[in-house]
């Protein structure tokens, strides 16, 4: 695992990527969003991924390394996307995004396309499950995963946007990536090889659902999502069960399409 970076400070992570973060820490967005830079080495613009919040400061050191060509989202939450809009005023950039109520000037995003920016071929993976409008970036040889894999911990799925069966599909996806493949998460410090962290999340998604089937065994059929957190995540800070909560219906519904 490599060192995170500072509030307000850009760092360079390969010769194509640097990361700003945000200042906008929370048990959800750990120590805060990740905005991503790419170019390539001579190019002299840029691609901004995720420009995180609406806090002007964060938003004027990323046009500081503009120009901007294009402004991608991983997904639609407002810690990636909120200061998206403003970004685009002030660099002149169009958004680009799968959803697309999130675009501005530019075509939706589509599975497989492949983006080419900043002298560089960004291909977009859709994986879904965190939400329905999730997606992924293959940039060189490493994968940026947005809220799909964090860089620590484990992320939610996002009931009822997000929905279990495609995200453990798209956690298949990414164990199927070339063993050493890094990653650079929408929260938390960069993974070296993102494989085996995606067969943890597999792991930990199957040892989840058995519990909830416990649970239910324990609490009957008709037991609430709420009854089945207070039994299953009592591991997990209360603060966090609302966040838990929305997983447990997914999971639920998991359970019961099947």
């Amino acid at each position: 695992m490599i060192s995170h970076p500072a509030y307000g400070e850009l760092r360079a992570v390969t010769p194509y990527a640097a990361v700003l973060l945000a200042e906008n820490p929370s048990g959800m967005t750990l120590d805060g969003t990740n905005t991503w830079l790419l170019r390539a080495p001579g190019s002299e613009s840029c691609v901004v991924v995720d420009p995180g919040p609406a806090d002007e400061a964060h938003l004027g050191r990323i046009a500081a390394q503009g120009p901007v060509e294009l402004i991608l989202l991983t997904h639609f939450h407002g810690d990636h996307t909120d200061g998206a809009a403003r970004l685009a005023d002030l660099v002149d950039a169009p958004i680009r995004a799968i959803d697309p109520g999130l675009c501005l000037h530019a075509e939706p995003l589509a599975d497989g396309e492949v983006v080419r920016a900043a002298g560089l071929d960004i291909k977009i993976v859709a994986t879904p499950g965190h939400t329905a409008d999730s997606l992924c970036l293959l940039v060189e040889n490493a994968v940026f995963t947005g809220d799909t894999i964090l860089g620590r911990g484990t992320t939610v799925v996002a009931h009822p946007d997000g929905s279990l069966a495609p995200y453990l599909d798209s956690l298949r996806w990414l164990a199927s990536l070339p063993k050493g493949t890094p990653a650079f998460p929408g929260h938390g410090p960069e993974l070296a090889d993102v494989v085996p962290v995606a067969e943890h999340y597999l792991a930990h998604r199957i040892q989840r659902l058995e519990q909830v089937r416990g649970a239910l065994d324990t609490l009957g059929s008709g037991a609430t999502a709420r009854q089945v957190v207070e039994l299953v995540y009592a591991d997990v800070d209360q603060s966090l069960w609302w966040a838990a909560e929305m997983s447990v219906r997914a999971q639920l519904d998991y359970l019961r399409a099947r």
